[in-house]
C-alpha cells in the first residue's frame, strides 16, 4: 500500500461543504448580494475581548475563495467594525512568505496551508501559532506537458512549485521521492523541482522551459485551459474519500490569547462565506472573480475559474488527519523535521466549536493534536 493511501485517524464527516459545481461561465462583476442573507447564529455568545486593529493574510487564489467572499460580501470589515476593530488585508504568494510575516509581527491571522502552518508551529517550539479552523480542501493538480504520460517520462524533467517549503512544493517532492526519484533542495537530482511564482509558472510553461508544475487552483487549470497542459495528476486520487486540507486559517499565538473575540468573529464570517458559497454558485465565482482583479489586476479567463470551482469543496473542518499526513510528507521530502510530540498542540478549535454550537452545527475535531 502506498504511503499516500495511508492516513492517520481524524477524518469526520463534514459539518458542511460546499462542492462547487463548473456550469456556466463568470459572468461580468455585479453588485455584492448583502451578507446578511447567509447568516446563521442563532444562540446569543458570550463578549471576548476584542483588537483595534487586525491584519488578515490570504492568497488570490480560488483555494481561498472562503476568504475572498467574506471580502467581497463586506463580512469581515462590518462584523469587524462593529466590535470597533479595523481589518486590514495582506496578500502573499505563498504560505512560507505568511508564516516569516507572522514571525515578524506583521499580519496576525491567515488563511494558509497545511505545510507553512506547521512548519511555522514546528519551527518555533509551538509557540508562534494556532490552526483555529479549516477553509478548504482538495483543488491541486500536478500538471505536465501531453508528452509526459508515464511515471518514467518524468526522469530528468523541470516542474515547478509556488514556493520552497509550500504545500504543493512538498506534495511534488513527496510524489517524486514516492516513485524512486531522487530530489534535492538545490534543484539538482533526477527530476528538478524549482519554486516559482504562479504567475512566472504560466509564462515559464507557454515558453518551454519547464515541463510542467504542480499547482493550486486556479493556477493548475490556467496550465490547461490556457497552455495546453494535461493532467499527469489530481491530487484527490491520494487521499482517502479525495479529502485532504488546502487551506486553514491560523492566528498567531499572542494575538489569539490577548483577542479571542476577534479571531472568533473571524471564524463566523468565514462560516457564513462558506454557507453563502453552498448556496450561490456562481455568485461566489462572481465575487472570487472581483476580489482577484482586485488585488492582482487580471481576471482569470472563465473556463479556468469553471474548471478551477469544480475541484474544490470549502469547508470549515481542519481535516486534521490529513495535516498529519502532509506533516510526514514535509519529513519524506527533506523539507522538516518531526518528533512523535511535535505536532501537539497545534489545533486551538475551541472557539470554532463554540460558534459551531451557537450556530446549531456539528462541532469539529483535533485528532489528538491540539484543543477542541
Amino acid at each position: 500500500m502506498s504511503r499516500f493511501t495511508r492516513i492517520a485517524a481524524g477524518i469526520t464527516g463534514l459539518a458542511i461543504v460546499a462542492t462547487a459545481g463548473a456550469a456556466g461561465a463568470v459572468a461580468a462583476p455585479s453588485a455584492s448580494p448583502s451578507p446578511k442573507a447567509s447568516t446563521s447564529t442563532t444562540l446569543a455568545l458570550p463578549k471576548l475581548p476584542t483588537a483595534p486593529v487586525v491584519r488578515i493574510g490570504f492568497f488570490a487564489n480560488v483555494t481561498h475563495a472562503p476568504a475572498l467572499v467574506a471580502q467581497q460580501l463586506g463580512l469581515f470589515t462590518q462584523s469587524l467594525a462593529k466590535e470597533g476593530t479595523k481589518a486590514e488585508f495582506v496578500l502573499f504568494n505563498a504560505g512560507p512568505a505568511a508564516i516569516e510575516a507572522m514571525k515578524g509581527g506583521a499580519i496576525d491571522v491567515s488563511y494558509i496551508g497545511p505545510n507553512p502552518s506547521v512548519a511555522g508551529y514546528t519551527s518555533t517550539n509551538g509557540q508562534l501559532l494556532n490552526v483555529v479552523s479549516g477553509a478548504a480542501s482538495a483543488g491541486a493538480q500536478f500538471v505536465t506537458k501531453s508528452t509526459i504520460k508515464t511515471v518514467a517520462d518524468l526522469k530528468g524533467k523541470k516542474f515547478a512549485s509556488p514556493q520552497l517549503g509550500g504545500t504543493q512544493d512538498v506534495a511534488l517532492r513527496s510524489y517524486l521521492k514516492d516513485q524512486g526519484y531522487a530530489v534535492n533542495l538545490a534543484g539538482g537530482g533526477d527530476v528538478t523541482v524549482i519554486p516559482t511564482d504562479n504567475a512566472q509558472t504560466l509564462t515559464l510553461f507557454k515558453r518551454g522551459d519547464i515541463d510542467g508544475a504542480w499547482l493550486p487552483e486556479p493556477w493548475a487549470s490556467r496550465l490547461v485551459t490556457e497552455a495546453g497542459a494535461r493532467v499527469f495528476l489530481d491530487e484527490k486520487s491520494l487521499w482517502p474519500a479525495g479529502q485532504f486540507v488546502t487551506t486553514n486559517i491560523i492566528a498567531s499565538k499572542s494575538f489569539l490569547a490577548k483577542y479571542p473575540g476577534t479571531v472568533r468573529t473571524i471564524l463566523q464570517d468565514n462560516n457564513t462565506a462558506i454557507r453563502y458559497i453552498a448556496s450561490n454558485v456562481q455568485s461566489s465565482k462572481d465575487l472570487v472573480q472581483q476580489q482577484i482583479v482586485k488585488w492582482t489586476g487580471k481576471a482569470i479567463p472563465d473556463a479556468a475559474i469553471n474548471r478551477a470551482w469544480g475541484n474544490l469543496s470549502f469547508t470549515w473542518d481542519p481535516l486534521a488527519g490529513t495535516l498529519r499526513k502532509s506533516a510526514q510528507d514535509a519529513v519524506t521530502a527533506g523539507l522538516l523535521k518531526l518528533n512523535p510530540n511535535s505536532l501537539n498542540g497545534i489545533y486551538d478549535l475551541r472557539l470554532l466549536n463554540s460558534v459551531l454550537k451557537a450556530s446549531k452545527a456539528r462541532t469539529v475535531i483535533s485528532g489528538g493534536l491540539g484543543l477542541q
